[in-house]
């Protein structure tokens, strides 16, 4: 199809091109459904450095680059243009910038910012490509562009409350640490692993003149975090997380059901059987049918029996801690904490008495919740988030891809070119 004089003076305001630059030339390719767009900076015209801004000639232009544009209705849109350099006399020869996109980008700004808008909505790849008419790498290429972008953008100030937790990253019991901004509800860094290393790495993303600021970091009792913690945040709380401590009575729990079930199996006694996830749960939550488990069992044992096995007596000491939370003052809390400890400590059941014997060498740590009130809610929130996007993804085999993923969705960036 011939050029026109009319359809450079559409694609130029469609680019928002000013002066000099130039359309010469329009192809529609209607069998290939392609439009390719050639732009150009006229020879003679004077430029500006892109180093200090100073007008000076030009050298020459570079060879031919091809970049991805929105399309044009159903057709596939792509710019061509051979970049000027400029001949500064301080700052040499310089390729200039050009005003449709960013330096070493493969698209223009507004694909790349289409893209973008369609990745957030889409977490996984291989259906957001489809949308974009993308190979995967290229669709990949533009969400690790907008975290680089965001990340450099992105300002982290006056946080003060911040929590770690570690996620499952791919097979064999592998790991990735992940920190939080509490406060902001965002996610600041990920590092592999779970170790101390790990945890200063992604502590190091809060700048050392705000560090001094932290007050309380929320998380489970892994001493590895700990230590990396107190070094990075010399003026905040260690915060030992409801959930976790929670999840460490509900495993001692289930410890015990599992021994003392075994136990009553081999004399014949069924009643405990597939009520695993009754002793787990909170009795609030239980359906209808657990309900009813829940009687089953009271009955076979007869009133107030239940409460002498191993297992009531394991479920009842797990059930009795949760008060110790609803306190106000860190005082009342202790002294709460203090008889639930000897009634935990004298039950004669293994785990829960290393459970409780675990949370005595950590009672500041769960006494600070009083003063703070922070949990890593929100970081089981985002572990929640991360699983949907390794279902979406289908697991990672990279934990650079992986930490992409998680920043891109989780970052609260400002990603857009």
């Amino acid at each position: 199809m011939s050029f026109s004089t009319a359809i450079s003076n559409h694609y130029s305001q469609l680019l928002g091109l000013g002066s000099p630059w130039t359309i010469t030339d329009v192809d529609v390719n209607i069998e290939d459904m392609r439009v390719d767009i050639v732009i150009e900076w006229p020879s003679g015209k004077m430029l500006h450095c892109p180093e200090c801004g100073k007008a000076c000639s030009l050298k020459d232009h570079r060879e031919e680059r091809i970049w991805r544009h929105l399309d044009t209705m159903q057709f596939k849109t792509f710019i061509h243009c051979r970049v000027p350099r400029s001949d500064c006399g301080t700052h040499g020869v310089k390729t200039v910038k050009v005003p449709w996109s960013e330096p070493n980008s493969r698209w223009t700004l507004l694909f790349e910012a289409w893209c973008v808008k369609i990745l957030e909505l889409v977490p996984a790849i291989s259906k957001a490509k489809k949308i974009l008419g993308l190979s995967w790498d290229e669709a990949f290429a533009i969400k690790k562009r907008a975290v680089k972008r965001g990340l450099k953008r992105r300002v982290v100030k006056d946080v003060e409350h911040t929590g770690i937790d570690e996620k499952s990253f791919g097979k064999k019991e592998r790991y990735v640490t992940v920190f939080n901004d509490l406060d902001g509800t965002r996610v600041l860094e990920v590092a592999p692993s779970k170790s101390a290393e790990a945890a200063s790495i992604v502590c190091a993303s809060i700048p050392e003149p705000e560090r001094g600021k932290v007050r309380a970091v929320a998380m489970d009792m892994t001493a590895a975090f700990e230590k990396a913690c107190t070094e990075a945040f010399p003026n905040a709380e260690i915060v030992y997380d409801i959930f976790h401590v929670e999840q460490m009575l509900s495993n001692a729990m289930d410890s015990v059901r599992r021994t003392e079930h075994k136990a009553l199996m081999a004399r014949g006694i069924t009643i405990f059987k597939k009520t695993r996830y009754l002793w787990l749960k909170r009795p609030e939550r239980w359906s209808d049918k657990q309900h009813d488990s829940f009687q089953e069992v009271n009955t076979a044992f007869s009133a107030g029996k239940f409460a002498q096995t191993k297992i009531g007596r394991a479920w009842t000491i797990k059930e009795s801690f949760r008060p110790f939370w609803k306190f106000i003052y860190p005082g009342a809390a202790a002294r709460y904490f203090r008889r639930w400890y000897f009634w935990a400590t004298h039950s004669k059941l293994e785990p829960i008495i290393k459970v409780a014997r675990s949370m005595k060498a950590h009672l500041d740590g769960l006494l600070a919740y009083f003063r703070h009130g922070i949990t890593n809610a929100y970081s089981e929130g985002i572990n929640s988030k991360i699983q949907d996007l390794k279902s979406a993804a289908r697991g990672f085999r990279s934990f650079p891809n992986y930490r992409i993923a998680i920043l891109f969705s989780c970052g609260k960036l400002d990603m857009r070119p």
